[in-house]
């Protein structure tokens, strides 16, 4: 049988016990914040970086190629809300090259989707020159669709400038980011 102890003798024990539990995890917390402030840093555009990063889960135990894997799904993500955007514009266009254009939008972002999921395998395979040039194939059909809209002189909704904006600041990041892996 065990030795019954009164409460008085546990509490000291208690008290360290939670005490070296908390510094653990703080200096954990602290070093995950760390390593993506320097990561999202060294990517020169840390606050849509950091915002990417802090909106997964996966940042509280991603090494430097889990930083880089989050930043490809937000970038998928934001492809995603991209086509949504590029379908209901050119549903709405009423002049046909307008609509041909944004309908070329939507498809660029869709195989923007799955360069970017060849991309996170290649990450995982430690194949970073082919994830960065996947994810710069990426890029390409936004700045194409700009281009081609642009020529047309339709300017788009600030919501969808807005989130044109963070895909590019994205796309960067990501490849400054798996740069420094080779």
């Amino acid at each position: 049988m065990g030795i019954l102890l009164p409460p008085y003798y546990l509490t000291p024990f208690l008290l360290l016990f939670i005490f070296f539990n908390n510094v653990d995890q703080r200096n954990l917390v602290f070093a995950d914040d760390a390593l993506i402030e320097t990561q999202c840093h060294n990517a020169e555009v840390p606050e849509t970086c950091i915002k990417c990063i802090k909106s997964d889960p996966r940042s509280q135990s991603a090494d430097k190629v889990g930083i880089a894997a989050i930043i490809i799904t937000c970038l998928s993500n934001k492809a995603t809300t991209l086509i949504n955007n590029m379908t209901t514009l050119a549903s709405g266009a009423r002049d046909k090259y307008l609509k041909l254009a944004l309908r070329g939008c939507g498809k660029g972002f869709y195989y923007a989707k799955t360069n970017l999921t060849v991309a996170t395998n290649r990450l995982k395979g430690k194949e970073y020159d082919q994830t960065n040039l996947l994810v710069k194939q990426a890029l390409e059909g936004e700045v194409v669709c700009k281009m081609n809209v642009g020529a047309l002189r339709f300017n788009f909704p600030n919501s969808v400038t807005f989130d044109m904006g963070v895909y590019e600041e994205l796309s960067t990041a990501v490849m400054r980011i798996v740069d420094r892996f080779v």
